[in-house]
């Protein structure tokens, strides 16, 4: 690094001076401009054209974790610290969320109780399921996303979309996923209103679902729910620009999530896979 650093500013200050204040002899850094670039050297250009390429194919949402994970699944043998320092190095930085809308107004719900207590394993299908309400910015006005999500797989199993956040949204998502799946033995969510309602909690009793609800203003209690949308939102929404909320639905939601199980494949538990993918744009049903 400091005969680099010699190299680069010796027309400015000369090379005797800059030696000097670098405490290195003049002979080494001739020596070592001669012998041209070493193997180390060549190796950490072309991993950070790798890191590049993988960092714009993520639609620059990875930061040196994920990235590095995608490297292992491409047999590029690297460190995740090494991942790092040439990201900074080059200046690769992930994009974060640059909005945010509060969608949960819990001032007037009646709360179930916390019955899974940020425990999200779960030994088979339907044993427990996730939901929760984001929104979608277009030019037009907010779009609503209700999304239902198995805690076993990670699939989204339930889904629906909507101009207004209101009660309708997040049973619309909740009986398509019990059409789809049958019903599930807990239902956990926050403590929004819409998920408080006598019609809502109508269809929980129904089919003699248990409700869960998380502990006011606490995000953790429904952490993979708030992981899947973090993703839709990195991986897709922050870099689409939609005229209407019409687009949103209809353009291509899949892909903000594609891949997600690699790069957590080394994870501990499998109460912390990522859902795997979104339901093709056109399967989205119409906002209402």
């Amino acid at each position: 690094m400091k005969y680099a650093f010699v190299e680069n500013n010796r027309r400015q200050y000369g090379v005797p001076a800059l030696c000097e204040a670098l405490q290195v002899s003049r002979s080494g850094y001739y020596a070592a401009r001669d012998r041209g670039t070493s193997e180390r050297q060549k190796r950490q250009v072309d991993l950070t054209a790798r890191i590049r390429t993988i960092h714009q194919a993520s639609r620059e949402s990875y930061g040196a974790p994920r990235v590095h994970v995608e490297l292992l699944a491409q047999k590029v043998p690297c460190c995740r610290n090494t991942v790092a320092k040439l990201m900074r190095r080059a200046q690769i930085l992930p994009k974060a969320i640059r909005r945010f809308r509060v969608t949960t107004d819990s001032r007037k719900t009646k709360a179930s109780p916390n019955l899974i207590n940020r425990d999200f394993t779960s030994e088979h299908p339907n044993d427990l399921w996730l939901s929760d309400i984001t929104y979608i910015p277009t030019r037009e006005g907010w779009l609503y996303l209700a999304a239902v999500l198995d805690a076993y797989s990670r699939a989204l199993v339930g889904w629906a979309m909507s101009r207004t956040l209101d009660t309708k949204l997040a049973m619309d998502a909740l009986n398509m996923a019990i059409a789809h799946r049958g019903p599930p033995v807990t239902l956990h969510s926050d403590q929004g209103s819409t998920y408080a309602t006598g019609s809502y909690r109508e269809i929980v009793n129904r089919h003699g679902i248990r409700q869960s609800m998380s502990r006011k203003g606490d995000c953790w209690d429904n952490a993979p729910m708030e992981s899947f949308f973090h993703t839709l939102k990195t991986e897709l929404v922050m870099h689409c620009d939609y005229k209407t909320r019409d687009d949103a639905r209809v353009r291509s939601l899949d892909r903000s999530v594609g891949a997600r199980e690699r790069h957590v494949g080394k994870l501990p538990s499998r109460a912390r896979r990522w859902p795997t993918s979104l339901p093709a744009c056109g399967s989205w049903p119409s906002p209402q």
